[in-house]
């Protein structure tokens, strides 16, 4: 396990694209959001999106969510209508996540099967730069069901196993995890403040 020090406003470019070559072959990384730390595989990439479901004792019958580089990038992912992106517009980048229908590109090992995805869009660059060549997964680095933590060395105390790369910023502010709006029906419904 690698742990790479940055700043969350004035990061070192090559944390950057060395994180992004750790994915791109198959590693997971901890990485910040504008709301928690999060733990980040390509989602093309089967067995990555495995281990983040290990990592957490997470049930694999639970979806994880997406995180995109952009506004834009979400049509890649998932099906948006003019009204949706309208609503998407004004929150992100931001602390949301939005419920949308999945695109078929979207690997069944991200939604257990089901036909929504969730997708996010951090006001966070660092976040938003490991996106910029294939989507990731985002979803909070802790134990599933546990306490959410706010710094790195505590994270991985708390995780007991090993990431491929940790991004450490030192503590968040935040140790709340995104609102989630389901924007799925024609009534947009708040799933989690």
């Amino acid at each position: 396990m690698k742990i790479l020090k940055t700043s969350i406003d004035n990061f070192d470019e090559e944390i950057i694209e060395e994180a992004i070559n750790v994915l791109a072959n198959g590693g997971v990384v901890l990485y910040p959001t504008d709301t928690v730390y999060g733990l980040g595989a390509n989602i093309f990439d089967n067995k990555a999106v495995k281990r983040v479901f290990d990592i957490k004792q997470r049930s694999l019958l639970k979806p994880l969510s997406i995180l995109v580089s952009d506004v834009d990038a979400i049509d890649l992912v998932a099906k948006v209508s003019v009204n949706q992106k309208e609503i998407m517009n004004r929150y992100l980048p931001g602390p949301y996540t939005f419920i949308l229908k999945k695109r078929k590109i979207v690997p069944r090992a991200i939604t257990s099967g089901y036909s929504l995805v969730g997708v996010r869009v951090p006001d966070n660059e660092i976040a938003c730069r490991l996106a910029t060549i294939f989507p990731i997964t985002t979803t909070s680095a802790n134990l599933s069901d546990d306490e959410v933590l706010s710094n790195p060395k505590d994270i991985l105390e708390q995780l007991d196993c090993e990431v491929d790369l940790v991004i450490d910023v030192g503590n968040l502010a935040s140790t709340h995890a995104s609102t989630v709006i389901d924007l799925s029906s024609s009534n947009p419904k708040i799933i989690r403040k």
